[in-house]
């Protein structure tokens, strides 16, 4: 993603001696990678490259803190190249933004081959860290201040992102509960039972394995995760797999000293070039009952002579439990396969309208608030023309052309959210809406009656600020669905990418902002505004301000 690698890239350093902005909770870690690193086919071990993750992350965390931090969560991570024996990793983290006492910290990975002077990214990932409490009680962190347009993006996103996480259990469950996942076990002919692949490891907790607040550290617990995955994983295709995706990583409880850890790992499910295997670790000292620590789920690949993944075996569960999981690990791939395609992709890869279902709604309004946020924190627009205190803005990126209209008006900015929440009355100030209702809870149809007539299937996505540094935000994008095919009445429109964002200024003023990605089928109609030939746009904007001061009392 050319976002997330230019914003955890914090800094450029020229050549000359001259000053340059350097993010101040940046850290840099770079580590050869020799033997005692590697496993037996030359490659880093996925353990210790997360423990050297988990290492600097936390360094940027407390740069910024002041004090001790514990890791709390871990994002997805995705593998995308594996290391060798002789080369560089570098790894830099950042704080992006700063909650109560938890902060998002990015971290990019990348790899340096020094004899032949080349780089290239091996993972990107997000971890939350906590700021471990005082005597005086819990710590109050201080807010992050972005600089930079980079920080600023990465700073608004990471309230989605943070959304994301609180509501990361509820869509697994949403999804299990659905239809679309209860599948029922398939019975494949030689497959492997799950339970050969079972294994179980306990390690003691030593002094070396823990950190600077002497518990165990965060990374410490990751690699021996991945280490008894790696061998569940094994005893399935009886080769060495790679490693390509882990699941979020999420630390229940602190290990201390002398705790003993169980670790328990098997493959939950096979597809036909990746495996799922289930990990988890559970603490004890002595006669106490088991502590669960941390859970997680590992999807691996064999990989042949040429580098191609090998078709696996398929698994045989284990009665009861191992059903259960079995459907898990397809719900997972289906969340994966979601979260890879709809958040990761980079923007121009995003096709217009996105197939709509109720397994990926959430993933659909993360990437349409995400979008909107992105255009917001854009610093390059160029002011077109402006009349009656209404501003039209266009940005030409990527072959795209971009356009926003700007406007103050006096009505506080919660109540401007409500009214221009209810997009039915849309029609209301803007005279190119002939109708809008909603299909679904989330899901508007539009007909729009200019030259000739055009119709929309929008998601619609709402947000409140997190705090008084986020805006309120309608966010808008084009979605496909099967009851609604288009029309020989309309033609079909496609938004990437549009809607408001609503900043308040004041008690009583507050600043409207109206964003849109001008697909080719839109071009022709905003084309004579931007041109100048027009006013149309400057009309519909000051009859939404009329629109919002008429009924800005409906919700006093």
């Amino acid at each position: 993603m050319q976002i997330i690698k230019s914003a955890l890239g914090c800094s450029t350093w020229p050549n000359s001696g001259e000053d340059v902005y350097r993010n101040p909770t940046e850290v840099k870690m770079s580590q050869i990678v020799m033997p005692c690193h590697a496993n037996h086919c030359g490659e880093l071990s996925a353990g210790q490259l997360l423990k050297w993750m988990d290492s600097t992350a936390c360094l940027s965390a407390e740069r910024h803190a002041g004090c001790s931090c514990i890791t709390a969560s871990v994002d997805d991570i995705h593998f995308e190249h594996t290391i060798g024996v002789g080369n560089v990793v570098n790894i830099i983290a950042k704080v992006n933004r700063a909650f109560t006492s938890s902060m998002e910290v990015g971290i990019l990975v990348n790899c340096e081959d020094l004899y032949a002077d080349t780089q290239w990214n091996v993972c990107h990932a997000f971890a939350t860290f906590v700021a471990r409490r005082t005597e005086a009680g819990k710590v109050q962190l201080k807010q992050v201040t972005p600089r930079t347009q980079m920080e600023q993006m990465e700073y608004s996103l990471a309230a989605e992102r943070r959304r994301m996480r609180l509501i990361h259990a509820d869509i697994i469950t949403d999804l299990l509960s659905s239809s679309t996942a209860q599948l029922e076990c398939q019975e494949y002919q030689d497959a492997v039972p799950a339970e050969r692949t079972r294994v179980e490891s306990v390690e003691l907790v030593l002094p070396p394995h823990t950190n600077h607040q002497v518990s165990t550290f965060g990374g410490q617990i990751m690699a021996w995760m991945e280490n008894v995955a790696t061998i569940a994983a094994s005893r399935l295709c009886n080769a060495h797999p790679t490693l390509r995706t882990i699941d979020m990583f999420h630390f229940r409880a602190p290990s201390h000293i002398g705790d003993r850890l169980v670790l328990k790992a098997i493959v939950n499910n096979a597809f036909k070039h990746s495996m799922e295997v289930g990990v988890c670790a559970e603490a004890y000292q002595g006669g106490e009952p088991l502590r669960h620590i941390n859970s997680a789920f590992m999807t691996f690949e064999v990989l042949d002579s040429d580098r191609k993944p090998r078709t696996l075996p398929r698994i045989r569960p284990v009665p009861v439990d191992g059903k259960r999981r079995y459907q898990e690990a397809i719900a997972r791939k289906k969340i994966r396969l979601d979260r890879k395609y709809i958040i990761s992709s980079k923007q121009t890869e995003v096709p217009l309208s996105v197939p709509w279902d109720p397994s990926n709604q959430m993933y659909l309004s993360y990437n349409n608030v995400s979008a909107l946020k992105l255009m917001d924190t854009r610093n390059n627009w160029v002011l077109t023309s402006e009349k009656n205190k209404v501003r039209l803005y266009t940005l030409e990126e990527n072959h795209m052309l971009c356009f926003k209209v700007q406007m103050h008006v006096s009505v506080p900015a919660e109540q401007t959210f409500h009214l221009l929440s209810d997009l039915r009355r849309r029609k209301e100030w803007d005279q190119h809406y002939e109708l809008v209702k909603y299909v679904l809870a989330m899901i508007l149809y539009i007909t729009e009656q200019r030259n000739l007539g055009q119709d929309f299937i929008l998601l619609a996505s709402r947000r409140k600020p997190c705090d008084d540094r986020d805006p309120y935000l309608i966010a808008l994008r084009s979605v496909t669905l099967p009851t609604h095919p288009p029309t020989e009445d309309y033609t079909r429109g496609e938004v990437l990418c549009g809607g408001f964002t609503i900043w308040e200024e004041s008690s009583f003023v507050t600043k409207i902002t109206y964003y849109n990605q001008a697909t080719p089928g839109v071009l022709p109609y905003i084309s004579t505004d931007i041109a100048g030939l027009s006013s149309s746009f400057y009309s519909a904007f000051s009859a939404c301000s009329h629109y919002l001061e008429a009924n800005k009392d409906m919700f006093v």
